[in-house]
């Protein structure tokens, strides 16, 4: 199969196409990150930036704006010679970032105790039912992105723009390390026993309680991600 091909399906399966609600780039920004989050574009492949462009419909600008807010992101890097290619960062990089990620939400869980709305408490115990319901029949990526949105629900409640704001940077650069993760067999429970620790404690608005069950989630998550970088099994 010819690469244009092999471009083409990438677009029909990953439904990649971006639609003329947003921008372009940030459309396919986020169409590009999801690809890069599923390894249908890996870590350290070159991205071919004409030919995304031109089976996507759109011009070199909007791809090149795209691949700048990923770079940004860290998920995105370039060559000595400029050429763009999938970031590839070594375990020990994001350990160490998954390592502050998780003091900064064990403080998100501390200040959305005292901060958070009964409506954004009851948000956060809906999405995690969904995720509990959803648990055997979900898609991966679904069950991922549902939990992506109970943890910055979660930040956002704690209402310190300078936390949200940091905690959204390093989020986006572990986003595929943390897929990885909820993506092990049997994760998916030891997940939903650590959410339903973590809405107890913020329904009872137990700050101590609720800062430890996030940095224990995270620190879990830190175990997930040494076991696949050693080559266990993960599931699809």
């Amino acid at each position: 199969m010819g690469k244009q091909a092999t471009l083409n399906n990438l677009v029909e399966i990953g439904d990649i196409k971006p639609s003329q609600r947003r921008s372009l780039s940030a459309e396919t920004a986020d169409k590009l990150r999801e690809l890069i989050l599923l390894e249908k574009l890996p870590p350290g492949m070159h991205i071919p930036e004409r030919d995304l462009a031109e089976v996507l419909g759109i011009s070199r600008t909007p791809m090149r704006e795209a691949l700048r807010i990923l770079e940004s992101e860290g998920l995105v890097d370039y060559t000595a010679t400029r050429r763009s290619r999938v970031a590839n960062p070594s375990l020990e990089e994001l350990s160490n970032s998954m390592k502050v990620l998780g003091s900064l939400e064990a403080l998100a869980g501390e200040l959305a105790c005292a901060n958070a709305t009964d409506a954004e408490l009851e948000e956060i115990a809906i999405l995690d039912q969904q995720m509990s319901d959803g648990s055997n029949n979900m898609l991966s990526i679904d069950f991922f992105k549902t939990d992506m949105q109970f943890h910055t629900t979660i930040v956002a409640a704690s209402r310190n723009e300078s936390l949200i704001d940091t905690h959204q940077k390093f989020n986006a650069r572990l986003w595929r390390a943390r897929f990885l993760s909820s993506r092990k067999i049997d994760a998916r429970v030891t997940t939903l026993n650590q959410h339903n620790d973590i809405t107890d404690a913020l329904t009872r608005r137990d700050a101590k309680a609720a800062a430890e069950a996030m940095r224990i989630h995270i620190e879990t998550a830190i175990g997930n991600l040494v076991m696949s970088d050693d080559g266990q099994e993960t599931s699809s």
